[in-house]
């Protein structure tokens, strides 16, 4: 329920009145006032200037004084420029609070009947998850309990990348090097033996690349181009990929191996099997401590021939055109992109073909009236490209489609290379900001009379809320650097500091009776602190609308930093158990409730859990 609406809905009818002026809500912004300025919420007037026909200043004094005349709570006000400030009245932080504490799931709003459908992870199985995979989890775990706050119906899918040349170096390596060692064998997760392999292969072919340039045959190349001396480290670098595609016996192997794949040969399929189901099982740990889940998983395996039917469509329609070779492409340029090729020369689909594949089958399967693709930023003109060609290929979702891009994730040491094994692994990242607040609890040795478990949970909660809220603070588009001692400030913005009011007001209600009032009254004056804590919680529903209309969990975290801010300050400067009378102490116990609730509940939009101590 949004408490603001009676006010929204009085400041329409005074610009009926005073203007004869129809106005949506979407027009009107209402925001807290700012702390410097005298008043509990302002209405911004600028946009209504050119409607009106008169400055914000006069525009403000009328609607002001309209309001102060037909609205009962609002009880005064004053004009800032564009600014129309409001006194709120006496019971109208009474009612509110009321309302707060009587409404079932507070902020959350009614059912919209629309169906969202959201990607996220797709992750390759030739290596464990990593810091980058972290960012676009969380963000598309986020995102996706943000959409059922606004009451629309979500289905959570994954694309997982299981073949191509990456995943046949794994499998060359261990068939190779790993002389029947296993996951079990080993104890070690299977993502990270598979990723090993990966990182192995790499190894491995670059002993060999090195051993070729000392060749005759690479002399006699060199010499053949014009290779300058000090130009051959350059020209060795670029060389790379030439060499594995068309020298080296390891580059030959997996690609050989590849073609066994996609030929269907038993004996690759078995072990194609066997190394994914490994890498599965250490997929589903990670996103078990992470607490992320999906309602289904699309394989690459089973997507890669998709869309090439979609072409013959396109054909038909006039949507894509057919070359002399045999190749079909679409031209773009009238959008401002280029030509883009759908079909290969030999019969054989490009990415973006089995793209648009994939989004008809999940059409097919969910019929959604909207998808969101969690991918990085790089991947932005792909995106850009796919949705334009769905679009003109007449697609009933194409209007529903949404890129939401993120920037990388740096750590403080710099960038993380796969092949080059040196990844910000997921699984350590998450086990050293666990270390990191269990040794900072141990410290302040505040829990020493729970068991090992309880301290363990506690733990948990904390290194993840320190690991999730530092990721998720961040406006997605913006590139981050993650530090992990940073996270755990309990001083700072971050999970810990909002965990720390949760924590405070369940003490609180330890220390109490642990009773409230069921009466509706309240103390005789309503003090600042407690005016800036329920405006607030009255912001609750408008943030939680906001974070879904923007697909942002940044809007929810910087809420729960302001009110566990503000809720802090209230503890410190408001006397709650120690009030001077019971209708203080009720209404204040009643505030901290409400505060907690939504706490937890904002705070469960981001997957993080609350701890009744730290």
């Amino acid at each position: 329920m949004r408490i603001l609406i009676q006010l929204l809905t009085a400041f329409q009818a005074g610009m009926k009145e005073v203007y004869q002026l129809e106005t949506s809500s979407e027009e009107v912004l209402i925001n807290p006032t700012k702390k410097e300025f005298t008043g509990d919420f302002t209405i911004v007037l600028f946009s209504f200037t050119k409607k009106t026909g008169e400055g914000p200043e006069t525009m403000g004094e009328k609607l002001g004084n309209y309001l102060v005349i037909n609205f009962t709570d609002v009880i005064g006000y004053n004009v800032i420029k564009g600014f129309l400030n409001l006194e709120m009245s006496h019971t109208f932080w009474t009612k509110s609070l009321s309302t707060i504490k009587n409404t079932s799931n507070y902020g959350f709003l009614k059912s919209t009947g629309e169906k969202y459908l959201i990607e996220y992870a797709s992750p390759n199985t030739n290596k464990p998850l990593h810091l980058g995979h972290i960012r676009n989890i969380l963000l598309g775990w986020s995102v996706s309990r943000i959409l059922e706050a606004n009451g629309h119906q979500v289905i959570r899918t994954q694309v997982v990348n299981d073949r191509g040349i990456a995943i046949c170096k794994s499998m060359l390596a261990w068939l190779k090097f790993g002389k029947g060692e296993t996951p079990a064998t080993l104890g070690k997760k299977g993502d990270h033996f598979v990723g090993d392999f990966y990182v192995l292969f790499e190894n491995k072919f670059q002993e060999e690349y090195k051993v070729w340039q000392e060749s005759e045959l690479a002399k006699m190349l060199l010499a053949e181009k014009n290779i300058q001396e000090n130009n051959i480290p350059e020209f060795f670098k670029d060389f790379k990929n030439t060499y594995f595609n068309d020298y080296s016996e390891l580059g030959k192997e997996a690609r050989e191996m590849l073609q066994k794949w996609e030929k269907g040969d038993a004996e690759t399929i078995s072990l194609w099997n066997k190394m994914n189901d490994w890498v599965y099982e250490g997929f589903g740990a990670t996103y078990d401590k992470l607490k992320v889940s999906f309602d289904k998983n699309y394989y690459e395996s089973q997507t890669y021939l998709l869309g090439k039917e979609t072409v013959e469509l396109g054909l038909k329609k006039g949507v894509f055109e057919k070359e002399a070779d045999g190749s079909v492409w679409i031209d773009l340029t009238d959008a401002g992109m280029d030509r883009k090729i759908v079909l290969r020369s030999d019969g054989t689909s490009v990415y973006i073909t089995q793209d648009i594949g994939t989004a008809m089958i999940r059409y097919k399967d969910f019929g959604v009236s909207r998808m969101i693709y969690t991918v990085a930023d790089e991947q932005d003109y792909h995106f850009k490209v796919l949705f334009e060609m769905l679009k003109r290929l007449g697609e009933p979702y194409a209007g529903g489609l949404y890129h939401l891009n993120y920037g990388m994730v740096d750590l403080t040491t710099g960038k993380m290379k796969s092949r080059e094994g040196t990844v910000v692994d997921a699984d350590d990242l998450i086990q050293e900001v666990i270390s990191e607040a269990s040794a900072g609890s141990a410290e302040r040795g505040e829990l020493a009379e729970l068991t090992v478990s309880q301290q363990q949970d506690i733990f948990d909660k904390i290194g993840f809320a320190a690991l999730k809220f530092f990721i998720l603070k961040v406006q997605p588009r913006k590139r981050m650097t993650f530090n992990p001692q940073e996270s755990l400030d309990m001083q700072g913005q971050t999970g810990p500091y909002i965990q720390n009011a949760f924590v405070r007001i369940q003490s609180i209600f330890r220390k109490s009776d642990g009773k409230l009032s069921e009466t509706e009254g309240g103390p005789n004056k309503i003090e600042q602190p407690e005016k800036e804590l329920l405006r607030l919680l009255i912001s609750f529903p408008d943030v939680v609308a906001e974070a879904g209309r923007q697909y942002d969990p940044s809007t929810i975290a910087n809420y729960c930093y302001a009110l566990a801010k503000d809720f802090h300050r209230f503890y410190h400067e408001v006397r709650i158990l120690g009030a001077e009378t019971a209708e203080e102490k009720n209404f204040r116990l009643q505030l901290c409730a409400c505060t907690g609730d939504v706490l937890e509940r904002a705070m469960d939009l981001l997957g993080i859990d609350m701890p009744d101590r730290m």
